[in-house]
């Protein structure tokens, strides 16, 4: 799901746009799943999908770029500022 590079931690993510509420799914194959309530036109999901991760492993929006799959749901996605180990307890606690 995530792996550690010298510029930061990539994720890869599975997107679910038009969702009834915005929300960390589990995992979907070796990928995290996010729904998302934003519609996948003119990249409001992407930008949603970075606000929501922001917020979720506490760190800036300017630290989470998608490396991958801008127009695709699956993406992969860079988190710097922040290791492995942050994010995945982060992601999943509780």
């Amino acid at each position: 799901m995530c792996r550690e590079t010298d510029k930061g931690v990539v994720i890869s993510v599975r997107v679910v746009p038009r969702s009834s509420r915005t929300e960390c799914a589990g995992m979907q194959g070796d990928a995290l799943k996010l729904k998302i309530t934003a519609p996948p036109v003119e990249g409001k999901a992407n930008e949603e999908c970075i606000r929501f991760l922001s917020e979720i492993l506490g760190v800036r929006k300017s630290d989470i770029a998608i490396l991958s799959g801008h127009r695709s749901k699956n993406k992969q996605i860079i988190v710097s500022g922040a290791t492995r180990a942050d994010i995945e307890a982060a992601l999943f606690r509780g």
